[in-house]
């Protein structure tokens, strides 16, 4: 009877002790189901977060590629009126450059071209630092007050090929921008196989190329990889 009870006792010590144990247990999953329920939250959170921020760095990066060109068109307009004189000496200009340039102008392209000296807006040496006696000088920026005389002079030292101050030897180009003169540098071994080829290349503003065709007509070509086709098309 008493080896029963004990039975008994023991029995129940053990129920009791594995309740306990499974009461602490489903605390402890209950625990971890509302961590791993607010971890879901968290997490469903932080991806619409993220969708939201990529959505927004989608749309920034299209501003900015749309400011970008914005930037580029203003700054080209800036410089229509410019022109950039390479190999003349350094301070040769004296104290006063831009009459002294205004004057170069005329002296350099005479009388028929220039009847009197260009109104300039202003005129100065490039902003890079003042080279040492013996380097290479650096370029000279005239902006012109009229486009007109501007786009006279380019046509005037394209058609003349060569132009002098004096003993020194000049030239004289549109001012471009440094990302105009690198997507129109592109073009160089292309327009080069064009020349050779006899056909008469023109490169226009931003960096379009312009190509005419032996029986006159004027085709356009807007990229690089567009030029490489039509030289490989005259291949066949």
């Amino acid at each position: 009877m008493k080896e029963n009870t004990r039975g008994i006792v023991r029995a129940n010590l053990f129920e009791e002790g594995v309740t306990t144990t499974l009461d602490g247990l489903n605390s402890t999953v209950a625990g971890h189901g509302e961590r791993i329920g607010s971890l879901e939250d968290n997490s469903n959170e932080v991806d619409r977060r993220l969708q939201h921020l990529e959505n927004a760095c989608s749309t920034l990066q299209q501003d900015n590629v749309l400011l970008k060109t914005k930037l580029a068109d203003l700054e080209g307009r800036s410089r229509r009126q410019n022109i950039r004189i390479i190999g003349l000496p350094e301070s040769l200009e004296g104290p006063r450059p831009t009459a002294f340039f205004s004057q170069l102008l005329v002296d350099v392209f005479g009388k028929e071209v220039l009847s009197s000296p260009p109104e300039l807006d202003r005129a100065h040496r490039s902003l890079a630092p003042k080279p040492a006696a013996g380097d290479k000088p650096r370029p000279v920026i005239v902006r012109l007050h009229r486009f007109q005389v501007k786009d006279l002079l380019i046509r005037e030292a394209r058609r003349r090929g060569e132009l002098f101050y004096k003993e020194h030897k000049i030239r004289l180009y549109e001012d471009y921008s440094s990302d105009v003169l690198k997507e129109r540098a592109e073009y160089k071994s292309s327009m080069a196989e064009l020349y050779k080829r006899g056909y008469r290349p023109a490169l226009l503003y931003p960096a379009k190329l312009r190509i005419t065709l032996p029986n006159g007509e004027k085709t356009w070509i807007r990229s690089v990889s567009e030029a490489d086709k039509f030289l490989q098309n005259l291949n066949k």
